[in-house]
């Protein structure tokens, strides 16, 4: 996302002042109260929200934010006297009041979407079993295919999953479904395996009777996403996939990641259905290193929440056996594909290779460390910007 305004820019990914297209040296704390101002610039910021949300809350002296006032002033070539762009409210605290143009995406802070929002409905597949589907948004199809932490109805609840989901719906008709043995789906089910996990996409959208929509695959979901767009090609018009990978851990031949999750699977087996989330912090620090205490908390609670201990086993041996590396160079629609480069669950190199591997595909490294993108990161803004850019391509009907 960048700002512009008079002739000076804010990247705010990249974390650059320009003025005339030269860099103007900040020092970090500066740069992000003018972020905050211009990100702001709708409304007057009192002290406490800039000491909460530049300083993280901690103690300041009032000479201190003073000083950090005066030079972001000195920065945008202002004063205190002139107020050309930060002006004092007294009494209420500051507001940016230059004329300010956006030039990018900005994803919605608090969408107008909610759980309230979607409807939910069921949908029985081959083997009987009951899959929960959730629909938001009106526009473009665009499906979701369902990854292993999901929960229809607590991701709307989720600061991890909720600017997604609102974002998405927004824009488009968005289909998310829970994975057999997951969310409100059914949790006691016969087949868990990779071949079902596309049966149960196919269940989802002849049910709904779509004819052609976009694919979007996270994690293992883009594997899914891939084979059923082999299968399917008539029907998906853009393949969209983020964190992805062609491979499973046990057979890309990497041995120390699948020394990694060996471990991990014996921690679920003793740890994963307790209340205290000790064994369950290990997954969370592993998707989102990054997470703030309350999307760690949540993580944590969708974990136990999303499925059993003996469905969590069982599915990640699945996705250890997963292999769409040959039906790469088959993929003939558009592909988008997105990656965190300091991804600790689905390494940035699985991520590139499987990019490499899809013809004439468009590949996307964020800068962030989250195998999710978090929408407080400065990644998030490229990364709602070129996925919703990408699905919007889409001029297919429904």
């Amino acid at each position: 996302m960048r700002f512009l305004f008079s002739d000076y820019a804010i990247d705010a990914e990249r974390r650059e002042l320009m003025r005339a297209g030269n860099a103007v040296h900040v020092e970090p704390q500066v740069f992000d109260l003018i972020l905050h101002l211009v990100s702001n610039a709708d409304r007057v910021v009192s002290k406490d929200e800039l000491l909460a949300n530049v300083w993280g809350g901690r103690i300041v002296s009032e000479s201190t934010l003073t000083t950090r006032i005066n030079a972001a002033r000195r920065a945008l070539g202002d004063s205190g006297e002139q107020q050309q762009f930060i002006k004092t409210i007294p009494r209420r605290g500051l507001r940016f009041v230059g004329e300010l143009r956006k030039d990018g995406f900005t994803a919605p802070q608090s969408a107008p979407f909610s759980v309230a929002s979607q409807e939910v409905t069921f949908c029985r597949a081959a083997d009987g079993v009951n899959l929960a589907v959730a629909t938001s948004g009106q526009g473009l199809p665009v499906v979701k295919v369902a990854n292993w932490f999901n929960h229809i109805e607590f991701d709307w609840q989720s600061p991890v999953w909720s600017p997604l989901m609102g974002t998405l719906s927004e824009r488009f008709r968005l289909i998310r479904y829970d994975e057999r043995g997951t969310g409100l789906s059914d949790w006691s089910v016969d087949d868990i395996s990779f071949d079902a996990f596309v049966r149960d996409l196919e269940t989802v959208v002849d049910t709904l009777g779509l004819e052609r929509f976009a694919l979007f695959g996270i994690s293992q979901g883009a594997a899914v996403s891939i084979a059923y767009a082999i299968k399917h090609p008539e029907r998906v018009s853009r393949l969209a996939l983020f964190g992805g990978f062609a491979r499973g851990w046990r057979v890309r031949g990497y041995p120390k990641l699948t020394a990694q999750l060996e471990a991990l699977l014996a921690m679920m087996r003793v740890g994963w259905g307790r209340e205290q989330p000790a064994f369950r912090q290990v997954f969370t620090s592993l998707f989102v290193p990054g997470a703030t205490d309350e999307e760690a908390k949540w993580w944590n609670d969708l974990q136990r929440m999303s499925t059993s201990p003996e469905n969590a086993i069982r599915l990640l041996e699945t996705f250890g056996m997963i292999d769409v590396e040959a039906l790469l160079p088959e993929i003939g629609v558009p592909a988008l594909v997105l990656h965190s480069r300091g991804d600790l669950v689905i390494p940035f190199k699985l991520g590139l290779k499987l990019a490499r591997g899809i013809p004439n595909a468009r590949f996307v490294a964020l800068e962030s460390g989250n195998h999710i993108v978090l929408s407080h990161e400065a990644a998030w803004s490229r990364f709602a910007e070129e996925l919703v850019g990408f699905l919007a391509e889409d001029g297919s009907p429904a």
